[in-house]
């Protein structure tokens, strides 16, 4: 029984969707804590890690995405 293999896409394709879907809000989200200068300090915060982690997340889900995109599992 032969199985049809085209169009499936390897995991890291799909890793490279949730990076980038996950990571656009998290930078996002980090811009706009940078604004507001009301809200909790914690120890690390002049580093606005929110920005750097979701720059970070969106940037490796797009290189995932970018060099996965035509990968066929067979």
């Amino acid at each position: 029984m032969s199985r049809k293999t085209e169009g499936r896409k390897t995991i890291w394709y799909f890793v490279g969707i949730v990076l980038m879907v996950m990571g656009g809000p998290v930078f996002l989200a980090g811009i706009i804590d940078s604004f507001h200068t009301n809200s909790a300090e914690t120890v690390l915060a002049q580093f606005y890690p929110g920005i750097w982690w979701g720059g970070i997340m969106f940037l490796t889900g797009l290189i995932f995405l970018l060099t996965n995109k035509n990968e066929v599992v067979n």
